[in-house]
């Protein structure tokens, strides 16, 4: 008897001791707070139940006051206490036309120094942004080239940006006898231009996302600072098809000099703006809350031919709640007509629409390299709360 004792009390502790871990892990996995609508209990991820804990819980925007509430394991096991905002699914009209994106650099971008130069002597590194030069503000990288031709060897005083924080350096530029001219060792761009997907428009304003990542320096891979951009319309002319260890890319010309909008933020969570028309009669569909995103069948709207969406069949392998960044969701095609022109998801479908159970749930943002039939997307949720 005492030995069945001894036995039963080692399978409590052993319990005890993986649901103490469990509920440790999904604390800090689960996000700090929630946006809810209808019941004070929801349930989410087929073993967690969100349940409000005020019976006043006031109706509150994406930017509203947060009531609290309390995650639980199968409805018994407190995780934590979250942050609850309540509200009707906005109502989206999902995208997956292709755009012509043209953005200018708020100053100069920095893509490299030479090693040992004048501007490594002066401590500028790639990602810099130069804003100004000798107090002239710079919004061309040509500008600055000319400035530090002309300098013939003399101070230039540089103010530059690093991850939000300004400060001013000098740099002595130096003659150079191959090229004939005053360098600094610097090589810059003021500006980027390529093909992505529109994810949404918003029916009142006219206010778009598109991509579900930034626009970012290739090079570098940091967020190119916005000046200014537009949007164009796009017509897909070509696809190079992804193989494992190969992306794919979809190639398209723009259609025309007229901006179909403009861009005002580049952010991790993608680009947005607003339309200067808004044409066609796609209907909107209400958005999905993060935890009412499960794995399974979905579908994806985007372009591989011409400038008009079609629907694909794709599958949603895993949901990470907890994620806040363009990485929420593995999705994988199993379309065959999409399987066979492209591979799976290839370059220039970032940003194309996430359907699930007739709501718009998300964006694919980016291609597995090894298995193009795989990718990452990002809760639309994420997207329209920044």
């Amino acid at each position: 008897m005492s030995s069945f004792i001894k036995r039963l009390t080692g399978i409590f502790a052993a319990l005890g001791i993986v649901i103490m871990g469990s509920v440790g892990y999904f604390s800090n996995a689960l996000p700090d707070s929630f946006f809810v609508s209808g019941d004070n209990i929801t349930r989410f991820g087929g073993i967690f139940t969100l349940e409000i804990s005020d019976d006043d819980l006031p109706a509150a925007s994406f930017s509203g006051d947060e009531s609290r509430g309390t995650v639980k394991l199968f409805g018994l096991i407190p995780i934590k206490d979250a942050g609850i905002k309540k509200t009707e699914a906005p109502l989206l009209i999902p995208g997956g036309s292709p755009i012509g994106i043209k953005l200018l650099t708020d100053g100069v971008v920095v893509v490299s120094t030479n090693d040992g130069g004048p501007a490594d002597g002066a401590g500028i590194s790639s990602g810099d942004c130069i804003l100004s030069a000798n107090g002239e503000i710079l919004n061309s990288s040509n500008r600055l080239a000319e400035i530090i031709s002309s300098s013939h060897g003399e101070k230039i005083d540089l103010k530059i940006r690093r991850e939000g924080k300004e400060f001013q350096t000098c740099v002595t530029p130096e003659f150079s006898e191959k090229e004939g001219a005053f360098k600094a060792g610097l090589w810059i761009k003021d500006s980027s231009a390529g093909v992505g997907t529109l994810t949404f428009i918003d029916p009142k304003s006219h206010k778009f996302g598109a991509l579900g990542h930034p626009v970012s320096d290739g090079s570098t891979g940091k967020i190119l600072p916005l000046g200014s951009g537009e949007i164009v319309d796009v017509t897909i002319t070509g696809c190079d098809s992804g193989s494992p260890g190969c992306p794919g890319e979809l190639f398209g010309t723009f259609l025309s000099g007229l901006a179909a909008g403009n861009i005002e933020k580049n952010c991790e969570q993608g680009i947005f703006g607003k339309l200067n028309y808004v044409g066609g009669s796609a209907k909107a569909i209400p958005i999905a809350f993060c935890t009412e995103v499960e794995p399974g069948p979905a579908t994806i709207l985007t372009t591989v031919e011409g400038s008009s969406p079609k629907e694909y069949d794709v599958v949603i392998e895993k949901v990470s709640l907890g994620a806040q960044d363009t990485k929420n969701m593995i999705i994988r095609v199993t379309d065959p007509e999409l399987l066979r022109v492209t591979g799976g998801i290839v370059q220039g479908m970032s940003g194309s629409p996430i359907i699930q159970g007739g709501k718009l749930v998300g964006a694919v943002t980016h291609v597995f390299v090894s298995d193009p039939e795989r990718g990452y997307g990002i809760f639309i949720e994420n997207m329209i709360d920044n």
